[in-house]
């Protein structure tokens, strides 16, 4: 599987994964309390009882507090056994969730199935049931059926009705775009999950950028910063309005600065201090002080009282996520050279969701319900490989009048977005594994 990862304008959202207790479709941070329940076009406003009155946690209070630290400060996703297989079940029973809805739009249709995979290349597990090979495959990056429409060793007659192929136009899309149909529907069923098990957060959000955790024998730790500081300014840049851009800000002067220094503004308790802390160095170039970061809000939850709130609640909230995950891909598109890196494949997606998973079930929820959507939307591109190259193929059938391309051509296209597909995946696959903090402390 092969995702877009938010941008780096966006890396709020990551940090919002490992919190839990927020949504991701709203993080427009608002000096006042509000619930977080819709995108920015769709606002949701009712009562909340929870307001904080000091503006400056004490440390004691952020004890709950758990975040993935952004890239290039620290990775570590693989702590815990245990989140790490969290996070690859999530991860596969969305797989699975797609391929199934492949399978069965063909299954209820009558039409022929030879093959159900989770992962592409050597098989490492099968069995058949009911003339379907299902396998477990050594590359876990997607999956696939398989229809036995040119397979030379089927005993299928050619002509057969039920093959795929024969079928008419309608019939075939139903099959091709049934995937990202049921990643849309598990998406929403994960929501409304939440809403009605644990309900969906509340944000009071307060200035500056918020250092939940220090490493020890860190650049930070050496430097005098701790657990519970909030970063009010950096290098003279005021950090005092709240914005979903405060965190890149200090990423990015952090990454631009190994070996240099870099003057804090920090808020501790009742006082504010400067610091001057000197990044280490990461085999890539870029600084490192070895904290987390995240912004700096409060969380409380609120639950609906009726069906009909958890109905508007989940609806509210799957929209705004769909928003958020449409964003982020028109975003990686319109700055493709400085978003590509954001490009993820399993092992970064699997580090991500264990850091969720080690906090709580509010943010796997979360992340599922996005991992789904953004699946179905990369899915629908119209590249070869993905089920929106079938679907254009379709498309360009229908605009000839029913004549398909010559099956050579068709082979071509689709074999030889195959192989980019993988190539690409092996090489994510080797990348996020390199990027990984017990990694780079191993070279």
């Amino acid at each position: 599987m092969i995702i877009n990862l938010p941008s780096s304008s966006s890396s709020h959202t990551l940090l919002r994964f490992i919190n839990s207790k927020t949504p991701i479709s709203d993080f427009s941070l608002k000096t006042k309390t509000q619930p977080l329940l819709s995108s920015s076009c769709l606002r949701f406003c009712r009562n909340n009882p929870f307001v904080i009155k000091n503006r400056r946690f004490k440390q004691e209070r952020r004890k709950g507090f758990r975040t993935l630290a952004l890239a290039g400060l620290d990775f570590g996703g693989f702590e815990s056994a245990q989140s790490v297989l969290e996070a690859a079940a999530v991860l596969t029973a969305i797989i699975v969730v797609h391929e199934s809805g492949h399978f069965l739009a063909a299954y209820l249709q009558g039409i022929h199935v030879s093959k159900f995979a989770v992962g592409f290349g050597p098989v490492l597990a099968k069995f058949n049931s009911n003339n379907v090979e299902y396998s477990i495959r050594a590359f876990p990056l997607g999956g696939f059926v398989g229809f036995p429409d040119n397979d030379p060793d089927s005993d299928i007659p050619v002509d057969d009705v039920n093959l795929l192929k024969n079928r008419p136009i309608l019939d075939r899309v139903i099959v091709i775009s049934a995937g990202v149909i049921a990643n849309i529907i598990f998406a929403y069923v994960i929501v409304f999950v939440q809403v009605l098990s644990v309900g969906l957060p509340v944000q009071e959000s307060f200035p500056g950028v918020l250092l939940p955790e220090v490493r020890p024998f860190s650049a930070a730790s050496r430097d005098g910063l701790m657990a519970g500081d909030v970063i009010l300014g950096i290098n003279d840049i005021e950090l005092s309005k709240t914005s979903p851009n405060l965190v890149s800000e200090v990423v990015d002067v952090i990454r631009k600065s190994p070996k240099r220094k870099v003057v804090l503004k920090i808020g501790r308790g009742q006082e504010n201090v400067k610091i001057n802390v000197t990044p280490d160095e990461n085999l890539d170039g870029t600084g490192r002080i070895g904290v987390q970061l995240s912004p700096n809000v409060k969380y409380s939850k609120t639950k609906p009282k009726n069906l009909v709130e958890v109905f508007r609640f989940s609806g509210r909230e799957f929209w705004g996520l769909t928003w958020n995950v449409l964003d982020s891909l028109k975003q990686t598109f319109m700055n493709f050279s400085q978003s590509a890196s954001k490009v993820s494949g399993p092992v970064a997606i699997i580090a991500v969701g264990a850091e969720v998973a080690k906090s709580n079930i509010d943010g796997l929820y979360q992340f599922a319900a996005v991992l789904n959507l953004n699946l179905a939307v990369i899915n629908l591109l119209p590249l070869p490989a993905l089920d929106g190259g079938s679907l254009a193929l379709i498309l360009i059938e229908a605009a000839r009048g029913g004549r398909k391309l010559p099956l050579e051509l068709e082979q071509r296209i689709m074999s030889s977005g195959i192989m980019l597909v993988l190539i690409l995946g092996i090489y994510l696959l080797v990348r996020d594994t390199l990027n990984l903090e017990f990694i780079k402390d191993l070279l």
